[in-house]
């Protein structure tokens, strides 16, 4: 008989494979050894060439036919930093908590799955973990293609849980059933190189930047509605090469993030301040990178699935929530609905990440409710 999966001990043996996005190897051969044991099929691919890849990916499925429950995580994690008390890769427990990369942003939220998925061995159906390696950096191999995987054989879920930390004050107290879509734009305005006593001799491309920026900074682009805040826009970097002090510069460059609701589509944005650069400079160039859409799972069976497993467990009444960034949600969320539900977040992508050992357990006795009740 195989022993009781231990979440924590599995989350630190995963967070001691450094796996620094994009993500292949050694950590997925941890979670494949956890997986086999409990009758889970597990398949592993790489998709993807430098820079962004290769790019490891993993579904493992137990059972067959409906209905089909996913669980949908990722175990890649953002560079460590500096500044740790001890090295990131080798986690310890210290007064109950966890920490090491990883602890919090997502792999003990995998482990404390896979543990729950032990706890409930027999069901009916299809259980799944869709498990990539490219969710912290550009996602251009994971989720999409476990998607591309799952359709080319029918393989759908029904609902996906994703176990994003999404938890603030305590674990339970937030799920997301929808996040902001996201677009980054690099404006570049060309100039004519010149020294600032003859101006005549030269195109200072400042003036026309700064008149872009000044117009962008004024848009309110809608009020928000009951399940999402206001979009947003903000300038994340304005620029010119380096110079002299009495140097008219040759170009000058500026960067900004749209957070958008539901309101907005991602390529209506794009034209919105194309019309604006090209008004105030017609040589302009636009760089686009639409990170993803807008999306919104309303309440319905996986909302209660979820809200319920939270309130036995805790007692808590979690609140519905779109805030925060994007998840690989916006992906899924082609398949099925979908939320996102995991720990406390205070420490994600931070110095020194890390998770409570109780909250670890805890959620490990959700997600086992959570499957209880989607094969009820």
């Amino acid at each position: 008989m195989t022993s009781p999966i231990d979440p924590v001990d599995l989350a630190r043996r995963l967070i001691a494979c450094p796996s620094i996005t994009p993500a292949t190897g050694a950590v997925f051969d941890v979670l494949e050894q956890a997986l086999l044991p409990l009758g889970f099929e597990v398949h592993r691919f790489t998709r993807g060439l430098a820079p962004d890849g290769p790019v490891e990916n993993l579904v493992a499925l137990r059972g067959s036919g409906a209905p089909h429950f996913g669980f949908a995580g990722h175990l890649d994690v953002v560079p460590p930093g500096e500044g740790w008390d001890s090295d990131p890769f080798a986690p310890r427990i210290e007064d109950g908590v966890l920490t090491g990369r990883g602890a919090n942003d997502m792999k003990s939220a995998i482990a404390a799955f896979v543990a729950a998925a032990q706890a409930v061995p027999q069901h009916h159906g299809t259980l799944s973990l869709l498990i990539t390696g490219d969710e912290e950096g550009p996602a251009a191999h994971g989720t999409v293609a476990i998607i591309d995987w799952l359709r080319e054989r029918d393989l759908a879920p029904d609902m996906i849980l994703i176990g994003e930390p999404t938890s603030e004050a305590a674990l339970g107290d937030t799920i997301k059933i929808g996040r902001r879509g996201s677009v980054n734009m690099w404006i570049e305005v060309p100039g004519h190189q010149g020294h600032v006593a003859y101006p005549h001799r030269a195109d200072n491309p400042v003036g026309p930047l700064a008149r872009i920026v000044a117009e962008l900074d004024g848009w309110v682009l809608d009020q928000g509605n009951d399940a999402f805040p206001p979009s947003n826009l903000e300038f994340t970097e304005v620029l010119t090469p380096p110079g002299a002090t009495n140097l008219i510069p040759g170009r000058a460059a500026a960067r900004l993030n749209i957070r958008f609701n539901n309101l907005q589509r991602g390529a209506d944005l794009v034209d919105r301040v194309r019309e604006v650069v090209r008004r105030h400079s017609p040589a302009a160039t636009l760089k686009v990178l639409i990170s993803g859409e807008a999306f919104l799972t309303p309440p319905g069976a996986l909302y209660d699935l979820v809200v319920s497993a939270i309130r036995q467990e805790t007692g808590i009444e979690p609140a519905l929530s779109t805030s925060g960034g994007t998840s690989d949600g916006r992906f899924l969320i082609a398949l099925c609905p979908v939320v996102d539900f995991g720990l406390p977040n205070a420490t994600m992508h931070k110095v020194g990440e890390q998770a409570a050992v109780a909250d670890i357990e805890a959620l490990a006795r959700i997600y086992r409710r959570v499957i209880e009740g989607a094969f009820a």
